[in-house]
């Protein structure tokens, strides 16, 4: 019985022993970057195992770096402490290899980059960081642009200005301009592209389709009680405010 009990410790022990800080290189989330691991298994079952100790401790492997794999390639180097949580977390849950009966096992592992990847990462991010700033220059340029070229003025202001500005076609130039900037008017900064801005921009063809003041005053009106129904006094008032505004603004007398 001790012997059976000391042959059991030893198996187990070995079995051990090849399982402890095995190394492995994984794949992140970044192409030609990747990370280096070791792992320790901890079974859990006794022995005797349903084969040699070698052929077992390989099976435990091999599972063990393809579930590290499986994880890895969707973490970002860049991110060491994330990495490191998420791997952990999913290596630390049971596993078992598909024996009879079942050796079932449970990993840790350390990760980390080696010195070249860690270099390919500040690479990276000095790259990144400097694409960055000329996408977000590019965007600010963009939008500056296009907010000035809407305004009819504006761009008749960037023609007149033009060494060959030929006044002579002058008078044909006002609906041209309409034409151009009607373009450019419909360019939205990137947190302008929203369901809200195109719904204001809605509201706004909407309301200057009924030139007759008359009908400015109904719509008005309308929009202030329709706001009051959905208990938003203060957009009421607003609303009423701007009622108000635009009857006084009429000319005395206009009907």
């Amino acid at each position: 019985m001790a012997s059976t009990r000391w042959s059991r410790h030893r198996t187990r022990r070995a079995v051990q022993r090849d399982l402890t800080r095995f190394e492995v290189r994984l794949r992140s989330a970044c192409p030609g970057i990747g990370f280096t691991a070791r792992i320790t298994a901890t079974v859990l079952t006794e022995p005797p195992y349903p084969g040699p100790v070698d052929e077992i401790a390989g099976a435990v492997r091999t599972t063990l770096r393809e579930a590290a794999g499986e994880v890895s390639k969707t973490c970002d180097p860049a991110d060491l402490a994330s990495a490191r949580d998420v791997c952990g977390q999913h290596l630390g849950r049971p596993r078992r290899l598909p024996t009879e009966p079942p050796v079932e096992f449970t990993a840790q592992l350390t990760l980390d980059l080696l010195p070249d990847d860690r270099a390919a990462v500040a690479t990276l991010l000095t790259a990144q960081r400097r694409q960055a700033v000329t996408d977000l220059l590019r965007r600010q340029k963009t939008d500056a642009l296009a907010t000035e070229l809407a305004d009819p003025a504006a761009l008749l202001v960037r023609w007149i200005e033009r060494d060959d500005a030929d006044w002579s076609k002058l008078s044909s130039i006002p609906e041209d301009l309409g034409k151009v900037t009607a373009v450019f008017a419909r360019h939205r900064p990137e947190d302008e592209r929203t369901v809200e801005y195109e719904a204001v921009e809605v509201l706004r063809e909407f309301l200057a389709s009924f030139p007759d003041p008359t009908q400015k005053r109904m719509l008005y009106t309308l929009l202030a009680a329709g706001m009051d129904s959905a208990q938003r006094p203060h957009h009421a008032a607003k609303a009423q405010a701007l009622l108000n505004g635009h009857t006084a603004a009429e000319p005395v007398g206009e009907l």
